[in-house]
Formats: C-alpha cells, structure tokens, sequence
C-alpha cells in the first residue's frame, strides 16, 4: 500500500510505532521496521544521549530498514539535554523523529538540514496547524480515545480526523483507537495517510515489557480506562488499577486545590516497576480505550501482515461489494 506517508518514510506499510515510555526500545522498533512499519526508540527512555546513541546503535544492528526517534519536549524541573539528544540522532544516521509535547520549532532546521523527517502528534485542528505552520513534515493526531495524553478537547477521531482533512495540507496519522485492518481502512477514508498504533504494539512478543503488563492489556476492556489528572490540565488516558483508584480519590476529595505533590506517589517514577517488573499496582500507566479490539499477543510482523491483509480484503471486496 503506498501513501505519502510511506514515500515520506520510506516505509512498505502506512503504520506507525508511537513513541510510549519503557517501551519503545531497540527490540520493538527493530521489530516493526523489519515487518515493513516505522519503529520507534523513545528517546527520553534512555537517561542521556550517550545511551541513546547506543540505542540507535542497537537498532541499527537489528534492521536495514528505516526507524525512528521520539523526543518529547516537555517542562521539567531538570530539562533533558535536548541538544545532546538531537546531535546523537543526527550522528546515528536516524532519519525520522516524532516529536511530542511542546513546541518544537527551534529543533526543526537542525533535523531539516540531517535530512529528517519530522512528525509532531497533535491532540487538536489547532495544534495541528501550528505544527504544519512552523515546518513540520507531517502531523499524528490523536483523538480522544488514545491512550496517554489526549489533550484537553475531547474530540474523537471520527470528528477530529476529517477536521484535520479540511484543515491540513501536510499529511497526517491516525493514533488512538487504531488497532486493525478496519482502524487502517477507516483510518484512510477520514483522510488520514497511515496510522500511528501504541497500546496495540504492547501487546506483541518482541514489546520488551513485562508479561503481566501484556496479559493486562488482553483482559482489558474498553471500559477499563479512566482519565486522571484533569484538574492540573495534565490530562492522562490509564488502565484502571488500584493506584488509578487512589489517584482518582484524591483528586475527588482535594478538586481545584490538587497539586502534583499530592499524587506523585502514584504517577512519578512508575514506568520502570510496571513495564519492566510488571508490578501492576506500582502506579498508573498509559493505554488506551483500544485495548477493547485486543485479544492476543502475536509477534510484530503476524500484526502487522493481520492488519495489511484485513485491509486489502475490506477495500477490495466488502467495500467494492457496495458499488
């Protein structure tokens, strides 16, 4: 299938790795690149930019194919060496970035002139257009199903995506929700190029991630998320758990005097003890209502040739069948 997101990419198949934390290592990106996807390392996983140049090294030695990094620009007490993080994927030869969270527009002309492509998630039309606006070569707009941060809108996709259609003259993924052929083809008919999937690439053999943290994601439901963090503008989609529980009772019983201080022990530092332990009461965790669509647990390239055959099989004949 080609889309201007695969020629943009150089990629065979329109999907895209999202970029999650304690996730996106070398093995899964690796993994999606050689089933014909975008890999994705999530650069802010690795504490400093000399782990991730090792990271990028890694991937390197286990695909031919492209793959690419996520850089999150976000406020922080101690503010990552983003110049640091950008020279070690300019050195790495790595030719796609995701970039998330604040603007990035300071640290386009230096991947511009590396050669990168750079596509920036978006949570609304405006976002959106900022980033077509200040160089962006392509957006991932996340509507309000995904999981992680949808923004502050509450938009889902069979709305956000034709607005972002309307609106866009950059192309752009589909993220939240997508989990199958069908997401692809619904996808594309919203005007989407390709689709961006993360809860959905958890749960495959090659996500170095604990076990339980998969099995979770099979059980689940899509009525087992909750949306925490609200009142701080912060907004997170979780996998309910016990610590989801604390959380969201705390934010009840303090409303508009919540602090951040007030729930650190149950959103900071948690990722490591969840993704890598699978102490699933550890804290709350990002996944997305698509857990709903997910029943197993297959190897990144049965997903990805799953999905691709779904979709061929829904345009060419359930589609066809209606004309």
């Amino acid at each position: 299938m080609k889309t201007k997101i695969t020629e943009m990419f150089g990629i065979e198949h329109p999907i895209i790795q999202g970029g999650m934390h304690y996730v996106g290592f070398a093995e899964l990106a690796a993994a999606v690149s050689n089933a014909g996807g975008l890999g994705i390392i999530t650069g802010l996983t690795q504490r400093t930019p000399e782990l991730l140049a090792n990271e990028i090294r890694r991937c390197r030695e286990m695909t031919d194919k492209p793959f690419g990094v996520n850089l999150t620009f976000l406020p922080s007490l101690s503010t990552p060496d983003y110049p640091g993080y950008i020279k070690a994927i300019i050195d790495g030869g790595v030719k796609a970035v995701e970039t998330a969270g604040n603007n990035p527009q300071k640290w386009l002309p230096a991947m511009h002139e590396a050669g990168i492509k750079v596509i920036h998630k978006c949570t609304s039309v405006r976002h959106s257009l900022k980033a077509e606006s200040i160089g962006c070569d392509a957006v991932s707009v996340d509507g309000f199903e995904c999981g992680g941060h949808p923004g502050e809108d509450d938009i889902p996709n069979f709305i956000l995506l034709p607005r972002a259609a309307d609106e866009l003259k950059i192309p752009f993924v589909a993220s939240g929700g997508m989990a199958d052929g069908r997401s692809l083809v619904a996808a594309l008919a919203l005007g989407a190029e390709g689709m961006n999937m993360g809860t959905r690439f958890i749960a495959t053999q090659e996500a170095p991630v604990h076990e339980n943290v998969k099995q979770a994601i099979v059980a689940a439901s899509e009525l087992d998320t909750r949306l925490v963090m609200r009142s701080l503008r912060n907004t997170e989609r979780v996998l309910r758990n016990g610590a989801v529980d604390r959380l969201i009772a705390k934010e009840k019983e303090l409303g508009a005097n919540l602090k951040f201080e007030d729930i650190m022990a149950e959103v900071a530092g948690v990722y490591p003890k969840i993704m890598l332990e699978g102490t699933m009461e550890a804290g709350a965790w990002s996944c997305g209502m698509v857990a709903g669509l997910i029943h197993d647990v297959p190897t990144c390239k049965q997903l990805i040739d799953r999905i691709m055959a779904e979709a061929d099989a829904i345009i060419r004949q359930r589609l066809a069948g209606f004309l």
